[in-house]
């Protein structure tokens, strides 16, 4: 390996191979420097000297980046950014970038078969038939129309958007609130603005959150947000995990103060094997794969890529999230 070309250093992937990131950066000239680790320590070895680092799941935090002599910046596999220690990085002056626009179809269109399934519980009636029987699993009351629901989504950013267009084709009532987020833009689109978060629980049958993991968001549906439930409602999260507090949805589901629950992302993840939302036969579970489609991991990775090597040849660069500007070479 030639010391003296730049390096992109990768530190963790669930893709089959790293083909794509390979061919875009070598021929930029760029070599890649890829290893799945499993400590800090490893973590911050390979990072240290890196020109920039691209990081889907891995820890980035304050020591990991504290090691990195001369990264010029942080690409986030993705569209949230809570695995990277933003303000250790902007205290070294590292730009941290995301892909913020690869995904929303796909994202929307996994709420809304979550939204489906649970309303017309396609897996009870799934299981239901393999066993053998005929009919109904359920009663007849758990089979709703979606026509004859009220849907709360919070959050009206890109994937906020389009759930709520998608929604509105099922002719249901949608919800929303985001106060960063004037209430005219959200009529416009034909949901109904809401100006508080309990104003929304307690009129929705459906609640879906589309918002980043913050201080403030962090466990925002807990024990005192489930007893501000609709009796009986449902959650939907392809968000973040840590968006709901894992403890708190496990008694909202088990005293029926919650009738089902949909998710594609966990606290943590993967989702530990003896979870008791695991045997709930009213959740339907996935994992962490909303964002998924051919489309969608294609330009995820070349964008990645094509960040990181603007990074390294010390160009401006896209979806800087942490208010660090691009450092140019020297």
């Amino acid at each position: 390996m030639s010391a003296t070309k730049p390096r992109v250093v990768i530190t963790d992937w669930n893709f089959k191979d790293l083909s794509t990131e390979d061919d875009l950066l070598k021929s930029k000239g760029i070599e890649i420097v890829s290893e799945r680790c499993k400590t800090e320590t490893e973590l911050a070895a390979l990072v240290s000297d890196a020109d920039a680092v691209i990081t889907q799941f891995a820890k980035i935090n304050a020591s990991v980046i504290g090691a990195m002599k001369k990264a010029r910046a942080i690409v986030r596999y993705g569209i949230g950014v809570d695995n990277v220690d933003l303000e250790a990085a902007q205290s070294r002056n590292i730009p941290v970038c995301n892909v913020p626009d690869y995904c929303m179809d796909e994202v929307a269109d996994q709420t809304l078969a979550f939204v489906l399934a649970t309303t017309r519980q396609v897996v009870p009636n799934t299981l239901h038939l393999r066993d053998g029987k005929w009919g109904l699993p359920l009663p007849v009351t758990a089979m709703q129309s979606l026509k004859n629901l009220t849907v709360g989504v919070i959050g009206f950013g890109r994937i906020g958007r389009e759930v709520v267009h998608r929604l509105l084709a099922f002719k249901c009532r949608v919800l929303l609130f985001d106060p960063a987020v004037p209430a005219t833009v959200i009529a416009q689109a034909g949901a109904e603005p809401v100006a508080s978060l309990e104003l929304l629980l307690a009129q929705s049958d459906i609640v879906t959150p589309h918002c980043p993991s913050t201080p403030k968001t962090r466990h925002m549906f807990n024990t005192e947000t489930f007893a501000r439930m609709k009796p009986g409602a449902i959650l939907i999260n392809v968000g973040r995990g840590d968006l709901v507090d894992s403890d708190a949805l496990v008694s909202a589901l088990q005293s029926g103060r919650l009738s089902g629950a949909a998710l594609d992302v966990f606290d943590p993840e993967p989702i530990p094997a003896n979870s008791s939302i695991l045997k709930m036969p009213n959740v339907i579970l996935a994992a962490h794969i909303a964002s998924v489609s051919p489309t969608a991991v294609k330009r995820l990775r070349e964008t990645a890529a094509n960040i990181a090597a603007l990074a390294v040849q010390g160009q401006p660069l896209p979806n800087i999230v942490n208010g660090v500007k691009s450092r140019g070479l020297s």
